[in-house]
């Protein structure tokens, strides 16, 4: 062998090594000044165990109809506050913090036993049973983004629990979790150690993540920074958002969108940056009589950045379509 070639095959021969072995002994720090989520919660935080999982949640309001608000990935109950009072005039309004995210509690591997509760099969099982556990029998599920996702999905496979869908720049033809084929490459031991790890960056990327999903970031004050910013703090979250990574997966509901048969209202921003306002249309097309509103001069959280035109264009959508 000529001695260029055995040269570059020992490079090879390293750098597969290094790839190999590198991430399984990268010494990876711990996360510093974490707490249990319950120490982390506010005055109004309530917490129910559903499913052997401590869920955090808030209520307000009382009678029917029940709103059940599903935040997006990232984000948490916080994302709804500026809604919440204004829709309990109307009802009672359940906001949740979906496993993963916020301060509900993040179950870890070697504890959940047989059901990941990641998945979204069993994230849509806690919806329902916190239904169940608060005595609620039908709700209108009001979804953001990625919680428009799970919005539809739990309609879909218990269409008896749900009154009415309200979408909210859902994530429907886009996200879904890493392809299948990376499924492997996402499961083998060296990615299982770094992961979590690699998911941390989100504590710095975050920013820019919530600027792009407002039309005017000039408006988001250091309190909403802080908002967001507070499940940080709580233990595990970079383990958690690992697991719920892998867990997820295309659900591919675009073609099941003819089996919606309740009232559903459509709400996206002109200027949504993330899942594209022309998703929303075509969602608005697909899904049979539904309805669409799009907000002038907002982006992908209109319930945050548009609080005035979106609960007009809820609470117009909800006296007109649901019986009295």
């Amino acid at each position: 062998m000529k001695p260029w070639k055995r040269n570059l095959a020992i490079l090879l021969g390293v750098m597969l090594v290094i790839i190999i072995i590198g991430p399984l002994i990268i010494p990876i720090p711990p996360l510093k000044d974490t707490l249990p989520p319950k120490e982390l919660a506010g005055p109004d935080s309530r917490f129910i165990e559903i499913n052997g999982i401590d869920v955090h949640y808030q209520s307000i309001g009382e009678g029917e109809p029940v709103f059940l608000l599903l935040h997006g990935f990232a984000a948490s109950l916080f994302s709804w506050r500026e809604v919440q009072e204004p829709l309990s005039q109307m009802g009672r309004v359940v906001a949740y913090d979906r496993p993963a995210f916020g301060l509900t509690e993040r179950p870890m591997p070697e504890g959940w036993g047989e059901v990941n509760p990641y998945t979204v099969e069993a994230q849509t099982q806690l919806l329902i049973h916190l239904m169940d556990a608060l005595e609620i029998d039908k709700a209108i599920l009001v979804g953001n983004s990625a919680g428009g996702t799970q919005a539809l999905y739990a309609y879909l496979n218990h269409p008896d629990r749900v009154q009415a869908l309200i979408l909210v720049d859902a994530a429907v033809y886009t996200g879904g979790g890493a392809p299948s084929w990376s499924k492997f490459l996402l499961e083998t031991p060296q990615m299982q150690r770094i992961g979590p790890w690699l998911v941390r960056s989100i504590s710095s990327w975050g920013q820019s993540g919530i600027d792009m999903a407002w039309h005017d970031p000039s408006r988001i004050t250091p309190e909403i920074i802080e908002g967001y910013k507070l499940p940080l703090r709580a233990e595990n979250w970079d383990r958690a958002l690992w697991e719920f990574t892998l867990a997820s997966r295309e659900l591919d509901l675009g073609s099941r969108l003819d089996e919606v048969q309740v009232p559903t209202l459509v709400i996206t921003g002109d200027d949504d940056r993330i899942v594209p306002t022309a998703d929303s249309i075509r969602l608005s097309e697909e899904i049979p009589d539904a309805e669409l509103v799009i907000l002038p001069d907002c982006g992908h959280l209109p319930q945050e950045e548009c609080p005035e035109p979106f609960l007009e264009a809820v609470i117009d959508f909800v006296q007109r379509s649901l019986p009295e």
